[in-house]
């Protein structure tokens, strides 16, 4: 297949774009900068049409991964960023896909598990979950997110494309990869020097996906021609922060951790240029259309991700010295 991932250098696309070169299907990532890559780099501004678009004529599939970070501070200037680089992109691929003479047949639109209510009682499926908005006391940076959420996937939703052309809205817990830089690398770097206890109170649910098992789904979605709209990529069962962190240090060979209270995570978020939401936000994903389509994981649990995860990690640091 020809498979065009708009914003694919970042860790997700370079997840995707590596196995799928791998697997000798022609990848071209679309990225801002010029970069030097494994796979066809092709120059976009994520906003207006150029010649990159030529680049979706008889592809297969485009995945569509641009936005900002959201590994910042929430002020007015990032909150900008963070929303006009997800809505223009969007926008301007479906306007890309409309143009083209032999569209994909598959338009793969990234968004995120953050779009669900903070919750406690209750997993959030695609069926019956809660939307975000219905927690009046959540702070302004958790409503932030979900208004970009739900901006991300309008503008998919208004992109005026053939009927020819699937729609695919992957609303995506975090990806745990053991890549430098990544999740999985910093959750661990935190475990390693001692601090890995829960955060907050630990009550809120972690939802995440290995990232074998979403790559994995992607391959999935593209041969599963029935399957349309919202699906939740996230392992079938998120656990609790505090048992979260305790599986993890038992993973790496450390019973012990420091717990950090939420005025601590908030305090440190300032320094951190960050915000706490990653940490205290309660995010009860699961997949059930993924399940009930018949996808099976091959990490359903994170006791066993999480060792595999600290294998590879390990395996990779021996290799790099």
């Amino acid at each position: 297949m020809k498979i065009v991932i708009p914003g694919g250098t970042g860790q997700v696309g370079t997840i995707l774009a590596r196995s799928l070169q791998a697997d000798n299907h022609q990848v071209v990532v679309l990225s801002r900068k010029p970069v030097r890559a494994a796979w066809r780099v092709a120059v976009w501004d994520a906003q207006t049409l150029d010649i990159w678009a030529e680049e979706f004529e008889d592809a297969d599939v485009v995945i569509n991964l641009a936005g900002r970070s959201v590994n910042c501070r929430y002020n007015a200037e990032n909150r900008r960023q963070i929303l006009e680089s997800r809505v223009n992109s969007t926008r301007v691929v479906g306007e890309a896909i409309s143009r083209a003479s032999h569209p994909p047949r598959l338009w793969l639109q990234m968004s995120t598990a953050t779009i669900y209510a903070h919750r406690y009682d209750a997993p959030n499926d695609e069926t019956t979950g809660i939307l975000g908005g219905a927690e009046p006391d959540a702070p302004d940076t958790w409503r932030f997110s979900i208004d970009v959420a739900k901006a991300w996937e309008q503008a998919m939703d208004e992109a005026a494309i053939s009927p020819h052309t699937r729609r695919v809205k992957m609303r995506a817990a975090m990806v745990m990869s053991p890549d430098v830089g990544g999740v999985f690398d910093t959750l661990l770097g935190i475990v390693r020097r001692g601090l890995g206890g829960r955060a907050g109170d630990g009550r809120q649910y972690v939802s995440w996906i290995h990232y074998e098992d979403f790559v994995r789904a992607v391959y999935w979605l593209i041969e599963k021609q029935e399957i349309e709209g919202a699906i939740n990529l996230a392992a079938p069962n998120p656990l609790p922060n505090a048992d979260f962190m305790r599986e993890l240090r038992e993973a790496w060979g450390i019973p012990l951790g420091l717990p950090a209270t939420k005025l601590m995570l908030e305090i440190g978020a300032v320094f951190m240029r960050t915000e706490t939401e990653l940490l205290l936000k309660s995010r009860r994903v699961v997949p059930q259309r993924l399940l009930e389509s018949g996808f099976g994981f091959r990490f359903p649990t994170w006791e066993s991700a999480a060792k595999d995860l600290c294998r590879q990690w390990r395996e990779n640091k021996h290799r790099t010295g």
